[in-house]
């Protein structure tokens, strides 16, 4: 204990130092497996430029095919997270990431647009479980007041998936005819493969806790473990809640449709950026380094919306703040003719989705702890993202009753809105329930 008091509670550099030297053993690794991951999510969305039209897909057809992932990401979220707690993060993960660089693969075999949903279930069945499992992992490395930021890091791995992806995609789209596959079976094919070393390298660089952290000195280790038990204690205080609980509690259940709404505006968007561009009348290869100017500014701003999150310490204010920035955007977007002019609104529209995917999860954490953690994280995963269903078909269905994308950028927005009045609901019933930190706003 001498070691913990004199070198943590009046060292503030000591424990800048510490939570650096954990972020850099951590972050990179886990942002590029989540940058794989979204490629390997999202890749259908280029696919479909060349895809579409070889396999007879529409644009309700192609919602419903984004859509088929979420469902089996949905139904397979709680037990996922609950089987990380039986076999540890860094075991789980490894077979997750086996797993989803499989069903990657498998995609390009797809001879029917019912074939291509299946095995995009199937997928989305293997991915389950993933960012929950890291929100999870990184809870017990990383105490509140840097969890917000670490989580941002993680979540870079979204707009960057599209700032690489993108160009990658429009490469790859480059192929046809090699070995006689066609476009976008060389995409499902080569964008697969990251994945099946990752999941094999998982197991050689994470570590279940900082207790079992070579690379971590005694005063380090007792320091982080220390932070960590008094704020579990401090949750338990203020509410234990088992499992069961979890699934029933009137906050997470309206963070989950937080979550949903939320993301439904980003899907939108993110689903549907090569096709949008594509419209405007750029070639394939163009769309691909078009679409990474959005994400990439994204990105940026992810970081700093992140960052102020944890320096003010107002989680929720942040979360409302993006969803109207958002909301905003997506509505200007809708009435906009000029191409500029419009990836400019769904440029900013994405910003408002990172910057609400960056703080959100600093959230839930503030209530929820050990099993209780995982049933919760995994009903908010499970419901919120349903969103990847939702969003996408909501525009491909708009789209083919109104012949553009105006109707469905204005749809969009209202989600968001949605969003921010479930966000003041909870931090209404946050501070009712004396969880006053995460009531914030």
């Amino acid at each position: 204990m001498s070691a913990i008091s004199e070198q943590t509670v009046a060292d503030h550099a000591f424990q800048q130092r510490t939570m650096a030297k954990v972020a850099w053993r951590i972050l990179p690794f886990l942002c590029f497996c989540f940058l794989v991951n979204y490629i390997d999510r999202t890749n259908v969305s280029f696919a479909a430029l060349t895809m579409n039209r070889d396999l007879g897909v529409t644009p309700t057809g192609f919602g419903w095919i984004v859509g088929a992932f979420f469902f089996g990401y949905c139904i397979s979220e709680i037990p996922s997270n609950l089987a990380l707690q039986r076999f540890g993060a860094r075991v789980w993960l490894a077979c997750i990431m086996i797993a989803w660089g499989f069903m990657t693969m498998v995609c390009a075999s797809a001879r029917t647009p019912a074939e291509l949903m299946a095995a995009r279930f199937l997928l989305g069945v293997a991915e389950g479980g993933f960012s929950p499992a890291v929100f999870i992992y990184l809870a017990h490395w990383f105490p509140s007041r840097w969890r917000a930021k670490a989580i941002a890091t993680f979540l870079l791995g979204v707009p960057l998936a599209a700032v690489i992806g993108g160009p990658l995609s429009g490469a790859i789209l480059s192929l046809a005819g090699v070995g006689g596959l066609k476009h976008w079976q060389w995409l499902f094919v080569l964008e697969g493969i990251p994945a099946l070393g990752l999941g094999a390298l998982c197991l050689r660089t994470l570590i279940d806790s900082p207790s079992k952290a070579g690379w971590l000195d005694a005063g380090e280790k007792a320091w982080i473990e220390s932070e960590l038990r008094v704020e579990r204690a401090e949750i338990e205080r203020a509410g234990h809640m088992t499992l069961g609980q979890s699934l029933t509690d009137f906050r997470v259940v309206v963070l989950s449709l937080t979550y949903l709404t939320g993301l439904i505006g980003l899907n939108g968007v993110y689903y549907w950026m090569p096709q949008i561009l594509k419209s405007f009348g750029l070639d394939t290869v163009t769309v691909g380094f078009v679409s990474a100017i959005p994400n990439f500014v994204s990105a940026v701003g992810m970081v700093l919306w992140a960052r102020s999150s944890d320096r003010t310490g107002k989680r929720v204010g942040h979360v409302i703040a993006t969803c109207i920035v958002g909301a905003a955007a997506l509505a200007a977007s809708s009435v906009l003719t000029d191409p500029k002019w419009v990836m400019v609104g769904l440029t900013v529209a994405l910003i408002g989705g990172f910057g609400f995917l960056a703080t959100f999860w600093a959230v839930p954490s503030t209530f929820l702890t050990g099993r209780a953690a995982a049933g919760g994280f995994g009903l908010i995963l499970s419901i919120g993202n349903s969103s990847g269903f939702f969003g996408p078909y909501i525009v491909g269905w708009l789209k083919e009753e109104t012949h553009g994308y105006g109707g469905s950028f204005f749809a969009l927005s209202g989600f968001l809105l949605a969003a921010v009045l479930l966000s003041l609901t909870f931090a209404y019933r946050a501070r009712a329930s004396g969880a006053v930190a995460a009531a914030e706003s």
